[in-house]
């Protein structure tokens, strides 16, 4: 009776017709995608990250923001005409009239030039504010030559532009290191994802193909009844994985279209029938021969302790201005004065340049200086603690990366060593399988142990994928650690 009832469920209509309905609509879909096959390799998926990535083009901002600093801080030397007029009348009297206009010029080393033309009349102007009639033209400079001599706020500031814009370049190169990685791990997961969907698409075919063997068998009395319900089962069993493989393959696929971008930052999602690239050939020895140049270069060439490096050295320009702020201020003045435009007016004398300098002249000097220094001190100490502390941020980041390079480094290694041992493992596991098989057409074995082995040799691939998709994951954190991967 048992027997009779496993016949009649099997050969159910409906059983059939819902089992060999999903197999044909998978193996048309199957056909539909090797028709419309397009591959998309690591390459791409980089490119379209450094050119297109949202992420990649704020980067490209920092960019922008850095130059309109460094163009602000230049600004600080940009020469500015001037010009100021004033005249006071009362009761129809002229008091005064006085106008200058010019050109002031700062200069890199705390110079400034400067030319102008001045004129003053009235009935009631000073003395000391008296010029010539035809007015009076100055040239001019003036120079700080104790505090201010060596850096002043404006040299200090457009040093701290050009660091900016160097830290701005290695705040890109950091996000676009940590995008690379990112993008690289999803194309190996949808990697896998493929290999793994393959794998069961294998296995279901196998499985139908050795019910229809086992139902024939049955039918001309070399095998049990039993034997074809359990080929079925694993049918049915088959056909769920492969459904899941589907999904999660589909699935991996919306996680790396995350990573795809086209020009005009618009989302690119993956067609039906797009597959990975194959893996290309090993290139451990290149990352063996590399590791120590890494190594060695990491604080040069790394955006994370880049970025570090050039805090301290903003904090640097700092401290120095800050240590210019003690030093007394004397300000020098020297203007040399004309007659109208003529600065040679007075041709009776033979005594030629000297005399100009030494008598028709304006000169000034101002000194200042506070008497306890509690502001400048205080603040020179701030700046000092400040810089001890990015120091002590930089040594501990160079440890960390450098531990975090060797550690991925020996994790990789490992990995390829398992994946060398583990892919013999598979193939004995698939010589077992096709032993069993064998055993099974002459009548020692039984479809409960082909399944068996069958899943034995199913659960050896997919861990053989998985350690095949970590092994260049693992390669690309290795030169994400070491500030390498967006290079």
């Amino acid at each position: 009776m048992p027997g009779k009832e496993i016949i009649k469920m099997l050969f159910n209509p409906r059983t059939y017709l819902l089992l060999f309905g999903l197999l044909f609509s998978h193996l048309l879909s199957g056909q539909e995608n090797d028709t419309t096959v397009q591959i998309l390799s690591l390459d791409d998926v980089r490119e379209r990250i450094i050119q297109h990535h949202p992420y990649a083009r704020q980067g490209d901002l920092l960019l922008r923001s850095a130059e309109a600093e460094m163009r602000s801080a230049r600004g600080g030397f940009d020469p500015k005409l001037y010009a100021d007029w004033q005249q006071k009348s009362f009761k129809h009297t002229e008091y005064y009239t006085f106008s200058e206009s010019g050109l002031k010029i700062p200069t890199w080393y705390g110079l400034e030039v400067k030319g102008a033309f001045q004129t003053a009349r009235g009935t009631y102007v000073n003395p000391e504010n008296n010029l010539p009639a035809a007015g009076q033209a100055v040239v001019g400079i003036k120079a700080s030559v104790l505090r201010g001599l060596m850096i002043d706020e404006r040299r200090a500031t457009l040093q701290q532009a050009r660091i900016i814009n160097e830290r701005s370049i290695a705040e890109r190169q950091a996000v676009i290191n940590d995008l690379l990685l990112e993008g690289t791990s999803a194309y190996w997961e949808w990697w896998a994802a493929y290999q793994t969907r393959a794998i069961y698409s294998r296995a279901l075919q196998n499985a139908r193909e050795r019910q229809l063997a086992i139902v024939a068998s049955y039918q001309q009395g070399d095998k049990p009844a039993i034997d074809t319900l359990e080929s079925f089962v694993q049918l049915q069993n088959r056909m769920m994985e492969q459904q899941q493989a589907e999904l999660d393959f589909r699935n991996a696929g919306l996680q790396l279209s995350n990573f795809l971008w086209e020009e005009g930052e618009i989302p690119l999602e993956l067609k039906m029938g797009t597959v990975p690239q194959a893996p290309a050939p090993d290139n451990g020895n290149v990352l063996v021969a590399e590791l120590p140049n890494w190594l060695a270069s990491l604080g040069e060439q790394h955006p994370d302790l880049r970025v570090y490096q050039l805090k301290i050295a903003g904090l640097e320009v700092s401290r120095r201005l800050a240590a210019e702020q003690l030093k007394p201020k004397l300000d020098v003045e020297y203007n040399l004065l004309a007659n109208g435009l003529d600065f040679a007016y007075d041709r009776d004398t033979e005594a030629g340049i000297p005399y100009l300098l030494t008598e028709n002249y304006k000169v000034g000097i101002r000194f200042e200086t506070p008497l306890f220094l509690r502001k400048e001190r205080g603040k020179l100490q701030l700046t000092d603690a400040k810089l001890l502390d990015a120091q002590y941020d930089l040594q501990q980041k160079q440890l960390t990366v450098s531990n975090k390079v060797r550690s991925y480094f020996n994790e990789w290694q490992i990995t390829g060593e398992q994946l060398e041992l583990f892919s013999e493992t598979v193939a004995n596991y698939r010589r077992l399988l096709e032993a069993e098989i064998r055993k099974f057409s002459i009548g020692e074995s039984s479809v409960f142990l082909i399944n068996s082995r069958e899943n034995k040799l199913i659960e050896a691939e997919l861990k053989l994928i998985k350690l095949q998709a970590k092994l260049p994951k693992l390669e690309a954190s290795v030169r994400w650690s070491a500030g390498q991967l967006s290079r």
